[in-house]
């Protein structure tokens, strides 16, 4: 979205597809605290505020969702999962990242059903059930913080030794008496019937399988970056990410530029890939008055 508005503040007829707005803010960030300008939203508000200044510039937006790019001369041909078709002489990715699975046993059948990898969609329906959130970084942390207000109790399950979350959010969670945190616990296996009703996971330090009754799982490990569609046209390094000109966004092919969590640059926050979005934009516009802006 910011790549969007900086694109028309560059006077560049742009387009912009999207499957739909939010991304990882609207699922992962329930409440953010260091956005400039907001002491405290939600990631779905924030999404919202941008949104609606996205739309108020002159820009064609359409939802749907990029399966190919190819590079044809000089232009960028664009084809998309409804089957159509656009060219243009730059292209922006700033496509994300998705939730990274667990890859256990019963994961896949249990989605939708009691596995889900968004509190803030999700969160309200295990209101007084017991569940599990699979992460001890900050968003799994974040999102045990969240379902406090909902479920009757919740369990971290980190497979290190120890919770990798900043110190403020650690302390937050010690507050909380109805979530419990397990280290060193290597989920291993979710079962049920019609919907979760167990999960089994291996203790790192007795090696013992335990079972753990409960009714949903919040799967918050990480992400892996929405990259498919650029598949050999771009430089990629070993996560999958699309590498880039720190200075610029740009990638190893000319007038493809990157923005956000599917490029290579570190720290992956709201603020950074927003900078990011803008960055990309500016130097999507100098590639043009280089190279015939008609």
């Amino acid at each position: 979205m910011t790549a969007g508005i900086y694109a028309t503040r560059q006077k560049i007829n742009t387009l912009l597809i999207t499957k739909s707005f939010g991304g990882q803010m609207a699922r992962k960030a329930v409440e953010i605290e260091n956005f400039p300008g907001f002491e405290k939203i939600s990631g779905l508000e924030l999404i919202q505020k941008m949104e609606k200044h996205l739309k108020k510039r002159k820009i064609d937006i359409i939802t749907d969702s990029v399966k190919e790019i190819k590079k044809v001369g000089k232009e960028f041909s664009v084809l998309t999962a409804d089957k159509k078709q656009f060219q243009g002489k730059t292209l922006i990715v700033a496509s994300g990242a998705d939730p990274r699975p667990l890859e256990v046993s019963g994961e896949k059948e249990f989605i939708g059903k009691g596995v889900s990898y968004c509190v803030a969609c999700d969160g309200p329906i295990y209101a007084g059930k017991t569940v599990a959130v699979v992460g001890g970084g900050n968003a799994g942390l974040e999102a045990a913080l969240s379902l406090s207000k909902y479920a009757a109790k919740i369990y971290i399950l980190e497979q290190g030794t120890q919770i990798k979350a900043e110190a403020i959010a650690q302390e937050r969670v010690k507050e909380i008496k109805n979530i419990v945190v397990i280290t060193q616990a290597a989920l291993k296996k979710i079962q049920g019937q019609n919907f979760v009703e167990s999960v089994i996971y291996e203790d790192g330090k007795s090696r013992k399988l335990i079972t753990l009754d409960l009714q949903g799982i919040f799967v918050e490990i990480g992400s892996q970056p929405a990259t498919g569609f650029v598949k050999g046209l771009v430089d990629f390094n070993k996560q999958d990410e699309i590498i880039v000109n720190p200075k610029t966004g740009e990638t190893s092919t000319p007038g493809l530029f990157s923005a956000g969590d599917a490029d290579d640059l570190p720290y992956k926050q709201i603020i950074i890939a927003c900078g990011e979005g803008a960055k990309a934009a500016i130097s999507a516009s100098i590639y043009l008055q280089k190279n015939d802006r008609t």
